[in-house]
């Protein structure tokens, strides 16, 4: 691949229909840049489609479908650029959506990873699930967002269109540094989909970089697209990946009792699942529980090399101090705003 300053990649899988839909946003929005669509072995016709009507594009052709870390990372690992944009496949962009965000990175060469204002396609005024103005976790492992804590999705009245650290640059478009991107070995390819780019922008903080939102760039995100929300999958995929993000990558002090905490409330919600008949779904947890037991030796050590990295810090920026379970169930805070 060709040397460029910004490389947008969008990784595909059997998505003809939104690249056909969003496609032509991307490349009518992203003068100078390089746009890629990196395939994951697709059973329509989507590369086909691509070949006929967008010759302009780059093509890359992953050798099998490995979900999304480890399709990034294959493709990533031929595209030379100083800047990443990774775009989900069902993102609508919008006029100067690239700019912002690589002036606001070029004036800082600490900022690892930043992400646009990501609202919803299909209700446009509202903040999207996927990042809404910048991610968040707390103490425990939880995260939210800027203008969405669990399943409450705030309107968009300009309340967070300030840039701010946070904590994780959402993965539906995240503008990333390559040279630190690499420097912690991209994503985890064991992760498949969900909460690598928390994991990876945990990583990259720990050695010394920092995550912002620019919220002057804009984008609409449909959400869900390869896999639903009430996908028993997503939430096997959600609740293991937590658990091994949050014990690759947490601070020490009381870091058994984060884990053992976290076990507890993950229990809770598997039988709140199941008191709510969605069976599946309790089953998941259960899985998701076993397979991060199957995965912990190899998680703690990936735990030690992390700490054994020679700019390694613990980074607490950007964790909330409290537990956002209690706040947002029990004490009825709804809104980031209502937060200390």
């Amino acid at each position: 691949m060709q040397d460029n300053k910004v490389a947008v990649v969008i990784l595909n899988w059997n998505g003809r229909s939104f690249l056909e839909k969003f496609l032509p946003a991307v490349i009518k929005f992203s003068s100078g840049a390089q746009i890629i669509v990196a395939d994951n072995q697709s059973s329509d016709d989507s590369v086909v489609f691509l070949q006929n009507n967008y010759p302009q594009v780059s093509i890359i052709i992953n050798p099998s479908n490995d979900g999304f870390s480890k399709g990034y990372n294959l493709a990533l690992r031929q595209v030379k650029a100083e800047y990443y944009i990774l775009l989900n496949s069902d993102v609508e962009v919008t006029e100067n959506w690239i700019e912002p965000i690589i002036q606001f990175m070029d004036s800082d060469p600490k900022i690892a990873a930043c992400q646009p204002k990501i609202l919803d396609y299909k209700h446009r005024s509202k903040f999207e699930y996927a990042g809404a103005a910048g991610g968040f976790i707390d103490k425990y492992g939880y995260p939210f967002c800027r203008g969405r804590i669990f399943n409450i999705l705030e309107e968009d009245r300009g309340q967070y269109d300030s840039a701010m650290e946070v904590f994780w640059a959402t993965g539906a478009c995240m503008f990333v540094r390559a040279e630190a991107f690499w420097k912690v070995n991209g994503f985890d390819d064991d992760y498949f989909a969900h909460m690598e780019e928390i994991d990876v922008c945990w990583r990259m903080k720990n050695i010394g970089y920092t995550i912002f939102v620019e919220p002057k760039s804009v984008v609409y995100h449909v959400g869900g697209g390869t896999l639903n929300k009430l996908s028993p999958r997503k939430t096997f995929l959600n609740f293991r990946n937590n658990l091994i993000t949050l014990t690759k990558n947490s601070a020490a002090p009381f870091f058994a009792f984060k884990i053992l905490y976290r076990m507890i409330l993950d229990c809770i919600a598997a039988f709140k699942f199941l008191f709510e008949g969605h069976g599946a779904h309790f089953i998941a947890v259960i899985k998701a529980h076993g397979s991060y037991y199957a995965h912990l030796d190899s998680t703690l050590k990936k735990r030690k090399q992390m700490k054994e990295m020679p700019d390694f810090r613990d980074a607490t920026t950007g964790v909330y101090r409290k537990n956002i379970v209690y706040l947002h169930f029990v004490k009825a805070k709804k809104f980031y705003s209502q937060l200390n």
